[in-house]
């Protein structure tokens, strides 16, 4: 993939002398979704796939930036002097966003460069596309301009970009999952104070199968901030009469005691899901440890049911996946992952049955919405790396 990097770069670019690439991977969430902002548990693990990036320091303040994804976009350009939001510079304003936050952290970046990007996940697929871009960009800032930056507070100024710069309300957990991942291990993350512990995926006669909806959502512009409002709402109304900083902080016996209090039942069902679901991260990471893999896979379809119902994050494509899924002989667990509103499923499935379960739900998915899915065996994979 270097040696691809380079090409495309000299393609673009032309003399590839002085380049540097590196990579950041996207990540998938096995369970703990939408738990990340109510200051809950998830469970994410880096990917093999992710974005890459080849990049030349400039001697003067322009950003020369291109994307091979966005290709008919063409070379977008602008400088250090102009980090400001504009919706023409499109995919851009992530990276434009990351050098902001480390300027306002006092991360200056002296020089400008000419970047071309490369990302093998699927766009807006729910696989943190944006996010791997985000860590990217502050991971090759720390590099060419030897930043004395750790890579957690890269993923915390990532998403400070993402929340200030971009406006989108995200948690903390894609930024972390990726600036942190460890290969063949899944990040158990209390998003509450960033304590976190790695925890060894032993699927032995199984592999995740992450099932991509294609129907793309724009995060900027789905229910994404308004369920989080909610929550800000249903969390205030708690902390009248009980003393929490969190909805996590419940636990369901707690919730189910004084849910009354919310007298709304649209509030009630998105605070149940908010409670429920870092209960059921915590109880799923157990299962793991005991090698019970069967629980952890009840556990994920738990969590989907809480995301359709309580939560009405899912949609007629992701349901249509997962509840087939359900019914495949060799699976495990499957539930939609990522923010919902499409992008994409995750499943755990036997080896034995995984070429049939692709078959079976590709079938019965194309026939149901009238196109495709794509299906992708992942691995787990380590963080940003220079190639």
């Amino acid at each position: 993939m270097k040696n691809r990097m380079l090409l495309e770069f000299e393609n673009i670019f032309g003399n590839s002398e002085d380049i540097k690439v590196f990579f950041a991977p996207g990540r998938v969430n096995l369970i703990g979704e939408h738990t990340d902002y109510n200051g809950g548990h998830v469970f994410p693990c880096s990917l093999t796939v992710g974005t890459y990036a080849a990049v030349r320091e400039r001697n003067d303040r322009n950003l020369n930036l291109y994307s091979v994804n966005f290709e008919e976009l063409g070379i977008i350009k602008t400088s250090l002097d102009k980090l400001v939001y504009d919706k023409a510079d499109d995919w851009a304003n992530y990276v434009k966003g990351v050098i902001w936050a480390f300027e306002k952290e006092n991360y200056i970046c002296n020089t400008g460069f000419d970047v071309v990007f490369y990302g093998n996940i699927p766009n807006k697929s729910g696989l943190s596309s944006s996010a791997s871009l985000e860590v990217l960009t502050g991971f090759f800032l720390k590099t060419f301009f030897k930043f004395n930056i750790e890579l957690k507070e890269i993923a915390l100024l990532s998403q400070m970009a993402e929340n200030e710069f971009v406006g989108v309300n995200c948690g903390i957990m894609d930024q972390f999952a990726i600036a942190m991942g460890k290969k063949d291990n899944a990040i158990f993350l209390n998003t509450s104070n960033l304590e976190y512990k790695y925890a060894p995926i032993k699927l032995e006669d199984a592999k995740i199968v992450i099932i991509n909806t294609n129907k793309q959502r724009a995060l900027e512009d789905s229910k994404y901030n308004e369920r989080r409002k909610e929550c800000e709402e249903a969390l205030n109304k708690f902390k009248e009469v009980i003393n929490i900083d969190s909805l996590a902080d419940l636990t369901e016996k707690k919730f189910e005691a004084n849910k009354h209090i919310l007298e709304n039942p649209l509030l009630i069902k998105r605070a149940k899901h908010a409670v429920y679901e870092n209960q059921r991260t915590i109880k799923a990471v157990k299962c793991l440890e005991n090698n019970d893999i069967e629980q952890f896979g009840e556990l994920m379809n738990q969590s989907h049911i809480s995301l359709k119902d309580d939560y009405e994050v899912t949609g007629i494509e992701l349901d249509t996946i997962v509840e087939a899924a359900w019914l495949e002989e060799g699976v495990v667990g499957a539930r939609m992952t990522g923010a919902g509103f499409g992008g994409c499923a995750v499943s755990i499935v036997k080896e034995e049955s995984i070429n049939r379960f692709i078959e079976n739900l590709g079938n019965h998915y194309k026939k149901t919405i009238g196109y495709e899915a794509s299906f992708y065996i992942v691995e787990i994979g380590n963080g940003p790396i220079v190639l």
